[in-house]
């Protein structure tokens, strides 16, 4: 910014020079082609500055945002809590929108935590477990934004390719700027963050932590602490010979 800052000033400075010179070379009298030229020289060199000071400035986005319950996405962990982590429409409108969809249809309840590494991030989101799978939904195309990936912010993950995330997702747990404008920020933690800590580590873990429950606060869902239990077993059923009716005694004769 100071250099943006030293070249429109130059540039003002330039102008006016150009400007007053142009002026005083023309004398009292109207001037001549020379000094029109250098007059409309002065005056671009201006408009020029104007622009400079402008159009060249990167336009972040704020580093945060006010909490609204229908961007808040909660995940409660088996590692002991909630995790609340603000959602970002603002800067990946579609990653944010498949995370909602996919939560409310319940696509994260029950899924591991499969590969976590210490000191970089720990990764979930996938159903098969191994980082291969994802939703039947369609791929998305990548919307990298200038978001850093501090600790804390939640990615998207994907293939090689830049427009294969799906739902595969990513915390991280120490700051890793490499990634930055590589991966889709979406989103980072605003609470709970112990509870990201205590994730179990591994590639795979060997106890992996769960998600209990995903959910958009604004869907009021309390936390869950464990997972529910399993349903009962269908009764067994087992197929029994089939019998032929027993032939009825004789009537007894009479004598």
């Amino acid at each position: 910014m100071r250099f943006t800052s030293a070249l429109k000033t130059a540039a003002i400075t330039f102008a006016f020079t150009a400007s007053a010179t142009a002026f005083a070379q023309g004398g009292g009298g109207g001037g001549n082609a020379q000094d029109m030229k250098k007059a409309e020289a002065a005056a671009r060199a201006q408009e020029n500055a104007k622009s400079l000071g402008t159009d060249t400035a990167v336009k972040l986005p704020s580093a945060t945002v006010p909490a609204d319950p229908q961007n808040i996405w909660d995940l409660d962990l088996s590692s002991g809590g909630r995790v609340r982590i603000q959602l970002r429409p603002d800067i990946a409108p579609n990653h944010v929108e498949r995370i909602k969809e996919l939560t409310r249809q319940g696509f994260y309840n029950g899924l591991k935590f499969h590969r976590v590494i210490p000191g970089f991030m720990a990764q979930g989101g996938d159903p098969k477990g191994d980082g291969t799978g994802g939703s039947q939904l369609p791929d998305l195309k990548a919307e990298f934004n200038p978001m850093p990936h501090l600790r804390g912010t939640v990615s998207m993950a994907r293939a090689q390719s830049e427009d294969s995330a799906n739902s595969q997702f990513f915390i991280v747990l120490l700051p890793r700027m490499q990634l930055d404008k590589k991966y889709t920020v979406f989103g980072r933690v605003i609470e709970g963050i112990q509870y990201v800590d205590a994730i179990a580590q591994g590639e795979p873990p060997a106890n992996p932590t769960v998600i209990l429950q995903a959910s958009i606060e604004s869907d009021g869902k309390p936390p869950v602490t464990a997972l529910p239990p399993p349903p009962p077993a269908a009764p067994s059923i087992i197929d029994t010979p089939a019998t032929a009716p027993t032939k009825p005694a004789p009537a007894p004769r009479k004598k």
